[in-house]
């Protein structure tokens, strides 16, 4: 199925002769998207200097916002094994299709009141996006640490004689113990080097005991050897061991450790289970919350540009344009033919508030002041497009 992708545009209502909506879907095309009204507020109008303000803090919120929607995306497909379709059943808002919000999107005036000043309403969206982040984080960090355990703990049962638990394996009657002068040591060998070993490892260093050897267990890949060494030298017939690319396995005999172990496999297991449920529950929610609160920011940027484009008083058509990664080129190219000689309108403009020559030139000058999304071309009319992983 081929994702969508969204497209906000505002314009001024003085270059329309009929409905502005209308004629905005003539320019788009319905071959190219579907185009849609988008409520936004009258919020309460500040100075220049703080709307300018305004507009660069909206840039860099909305950055953030995109990030915070792509890592829960990654986090709910990782945690869906990489799965993108069971990944795109979780992305919900408000327990309805993301397309649905955005198709419907009202600003949600009880959680942000549009009677409170910008500054306030940017602050608010801003840590409501940094707790949701850090929640986010926090437990699918938390999942990733218990699978990387449990991980390692089904590799003991299930792995190589180089890798897996040896509790289960080893007699401790092939042990030397509680000497004050001996010990045992297990080697896992490759099979192929297993006559190598058996012909060489007494000679491997000083004060091994001659014929010592004793094969304890072989899988596909590797024999098992029990050899005794003096403690002394033992430091020194290891490393040769691993010289030769023979590896050394660290055991001690523990009473009951074969149940302990399989006691510990399952109590990571049930963990790992019950942390997996609350990470997707919170990826659910994670996706629900930022993609609402980058909505709102999306709401507020396209205000506060706008007052800053067209200028008082403030009327001003906004749509929602429903398009694909494919067309969304079209939509732009449609929409640039018919209103980029918008593009010196907050400067100086006609009664029909088309560009005067002189003006033009401005347009460059406009990018620099704020103006169009933060690291995008600059535009003649106020354009954001959304994308969602």
């Amino acid at each position: 199925m081929q994702s969508a992708q969204y497209v906000l545009v505002s314009l001024p209502l003085r270059i329309f002769d009929d409905d502005p909506l209308t004629a905005l879907t003539a320019t788009v095309g319905r071959d190219n998207g579907e185009t849609l009204p988008f409520s936004v507020p009258s919020f309460k109008i500040g100075t220049l200097d703080a709307l300018v303000q305004n507009a660069d803090e909206l840039a860099k919120l909305n950055t953030a916002c995109e990030a915070a929607v792509a890592k829960v995306a990654d986090s709910l497909k990782d945690i869906l094994d990489g799965d993108e379709d069971k990944a795109a059943q979780q992305k919900m808002v408000n327990d309805k299709p993301t397309d649905h919000y955005l198709r419907t999107f009202q600003w949600n005036k009880v959680r942000y009141r549009a009677d409170r000043p910008l500054g306030e309403l940017i602050d608010n969206l801003q840590k409501e996006l940094q707790n949701i982040d850090n929640d986010v984080k926090a437990k699918f960090n938390q999942y990733s640490g218990i699978k990387t355990t449990l991980a390692a703990l089904q590799r003991k049962q299930t792995g190589n004689l180089a890798t897996k638990s040896l509790t289960p394996i080893v007699d401790p009657s092939l042990l030397v113990q509680d000497s004050e002068y001996l010990e045992t040591h297990l080697i896992a060998v490759p099979t192929n080097a297993r006559k190598d070993f058996i012909r060489s490892y007494e000679t491997l260093a000083p004060m091994v005991v001659p014929r010592s050897s004793v094969q304890v267990a072989q899988d596909d890949e590797f024999t098992l050897f029990a050899v005794t060494t003096f403690k002394k030298t033992s430091a020194e017939f290891l490393q040769k061991c691993r010289e030769q690319k023979w590896t050394p396995r660290q055991y001690k005999y523990v009473e009951g450790g074969k149940e302990q172990e399989q006691r510990e496999l399952e109590r990571v297991a049930r963990e790992e289970k019950k942390v997996w449920g609350e990470a997707l529950r919170l990826g659910r929610t994670g996706w629900s919350e930022t993609v609402m609160i980058l909505a709102h920011v999306l709401t507020l940027r396209v205000f506060v540009e706008t007052v800053l484009r067209y200028g008082l008083p403030l009327e001003f058509v906004c749509a929602l344009i429903r398009t694909s990664p494919k067309q969304v080129k079209k939509v732009k190219t449609a929409l640039d033919s018919a209103y980029s000689y918008l593009g010196g309108n907050a400067f100086g403009r006609d009664k029909r508030g088309r560009v005067t020559k002189d003006d033009a030139s401005l347009t460059s000058e406009m990018a620099g002041l704020g103006f169009g999304a933060e690291g995008s071309e600059y535009t003649a009319y106020v354009y954001y497009e959304i994308d969602l992983p």
